[in-house]
Order: C-alpha cells, then sequence, then structure tokens
C-alpha cells in the first residue's frame, strides 16, 4: 500500500508521542523533534507504505536523543504481562482439541495481540478481548490456510509487536503439532514496540522454533529494506502468514498470496477490508493495490 493523504495526522501524533517519551523533561527538544518531523514530512516518498515512513521519524528521533530502543521498557512489561497470561491460554486451545478447532482459536488469540501496538492510538482491554473471544476470521480463508498448512510444509510467521509475540506461541505450537516446518520473523532494528531478537529469546520462541531477522528497521515487512537470505526464504516458503496491520500495508500490492491477520486499527484499512474498525481481519494480500486515495 501507498502512504494517503489520511495518514498525515497519525503520523503527527506520533512524533508528539516519541518525543514526549524520549525527552520528557526537554520540551524544548520536544518542540524541536515535532518541527523537523512536520518539516520533513511533505519531502517524504508517499509512494512507499506507511512501515516506511514511520521508520523515517524512529531514526529521527534517535538522531536527535540517542536512544537506540525507544520503547524498551513497555515491551518488556507487554511480555511479562502476557506471559503471565500464556498457561491459561494454553489450557483453552488445549481444551478447544476436544470439541472444537484449536488452530482456528490459536489464530484468533493471536490476532487479538495485534491490538498492543504502540504505533496506533487505541483503547482496549486485552484480558477482556482474551477472554470474549469469538469466531470472527473468514471462514473461506481459514479453509485456504488449513489446507496449506499440511505435514512438513514450510511456514514463515512474520511477527510484529511485542506481548503480540507471546500470544503467536500458542500458534507455533499448534503449526508445530500438526506437522509444519515454522520459521518466525523479527525486525532487525528496534521500532515502535515491534518485536525483535532480543525479545523472541526473552519470551522463549527460540526455543520453540527457528527464529530469523527480516532485515527491516520498519514497523512492517517493507520487501526494500529484507535482505536477499531473507527474501529468498519467503520465496521458498509454503506458507507466509503475516501478523500485524503495518506488515500488510508492506505486503499488499507487493507479494500475493500471503496470508495476512491483524486487528483493523485504522478507517483506510476498514474501508479497504470492509471490516469495521476493531474487527480481527484474516485475509490474502493481492498483487496489485487498488485503494489510491
Amino acid at each position: 500500500m501507498d502512504t494517503a493523504l489520511e495518514c498525515m495526522p497519525c503520523f503527527k501524533r506520533m512524533a508528539v508521542q516519541e518525543a514526549r517519551l524520549a525527552c520528557p523533561d526537554d520540551e524544548r527538544l520536544q518542540q524541536e523533534i515535532v518541527a523537523e518531523w512536520e518539516a520533513l514530512l511533505p519531502t517524504l516518498d508517499m509512494d512507499v507504505p506507511p512501515p516506511a515512513v514511520a521508520s523515517v521519524l524512529a531514526n529521527l528521533v534517535r538522531q536527535k536523543t540517542g536512544i537506540r530502543d525507544l520503547y524498551a521498557d513497555d515491551k518488556r512489561e507487554a511480555n511479562a504481562f502476557v506471559l503471565g497470561l500464556l498457561p491459561a491460554l494454553q489450557d483453552r486451545v488445549e481444551a478447544e482439541r476436544e470439541v472444537g478447532d484449536p488452530l482456528a482459536l490459536a489464530l484468533e488469540l493471536a490476532v487479538i495481540g495485534n491490538y498492543i501496538d504502540r504505533g496506533v492510538d487505541l483503547d482496549f482491554d486485552l484480558e477482556k478481548e482474551l477472554a470474549e473471544v469469538a469466531e470472527s476470521l473468514s471462514p473461506k480463508v481459514m479453509r485456504a490456510f488449513r489446507e496449506r498448512v499440511v505435514p512438513g510444509a514450510s511456514v514463515l510467521i512474520l511477527g510484529d509487536n511485542t506481548g503480540e509475540i507471546v500470544l503467536d506461541k500458542l500458534l507455533v505450537r499448534e503449526l508445530r503439532r500438526m506437522g509444519c516446518d515454522v520459521t518466525y520473523a523479527v525486525r532487525s532494528r528496534p521500532v515502535l514496540n515491534d518485536a525483535t531478537m532480543a525479545d523472541a529469546r526473552a519470551v522463549g520462541m527460540t526455543s520453540l522454533c527457528r527464529v530469523v531477522e527480516s532485515g527491516v528497521d520498519t514497523p512492517g515487512t517493507v520487501l526494500s529494506r529484507c535482505t536477499p537470505e531473507f527474501l529468498d526464504r519467503m520465496r521458498a516458503s509454503d506458507v507466509i502468514l503475516s501478523k500485524g496491520q503495518g506488515n500488510f500495508e508492506a505486503l499488499d500490492g507487493a507479494w500475493e498470496g500471503v496470508f495476512c491477520a491483524f486487528k483493523v486499527k485504522c478507517k483506510r484499512i476498514a474501508r479497504k477490508t470492509g471490516l469495521a474498525f476493531g474487527s480481527s481481519a484474516f485475509r490474502m494480500s493481492d498483487r496489485q493495490e487498488t485503494d489510491r486515495d
């Protein structure tokens, strides 16, 4: 997807948020960061996906403050909080094995984890959302996914946020139980609250499956920022499951046939998917982007 005019208010809000977080006691520096960002925005390439633009802001804040991982504390807290919920959720998935569809439940729970996104301004109760999980994912796409995740299939999961990565472990366990060879991809550089290799180690994902870095420093798998090796891995995978709205924005129109699972967190994505704001989306990426606002 390209970056639309209606993305601008979100980018300006992010600049204020990150300036305040990076230098809470230095209002002059906060104003300097926001002013430089607002001057820089009109010069940026709007034909790139929104995550590519967001990374420019992250680099600006990093250069102005010297802070490498702005959301480090937030990420640790999110991972720790969701790890505390994980045993009970795993029990629910196991119980579902006796009466229903554990793969669908694991995926539903993992999608709810996509709420944990510091790039958008959301008010939600994660525990309540997890407790009230419902069958909301597209049955048609779920059938297509199930047909592909057969024993021996190589499945590449494109991870997104911290906290969310903990819930993704439910899905990874289920796929491995089904006989799939699972690889989980993380960002190569801290950006927003997205998961990196350090986070994968901290939550135990590296003990569960193969974890690799994609090469990107963007809050979405922007193909031009991926390493050649990672792109080869994508081409070689039988199934690619993209987690998160940022990954969907980066891949839709650029890589056909990716299964995209995310929370709808802006009006533009709601229009494109035909789903209400806050809905769980599960769809296939298209080859050619048609949404030009």
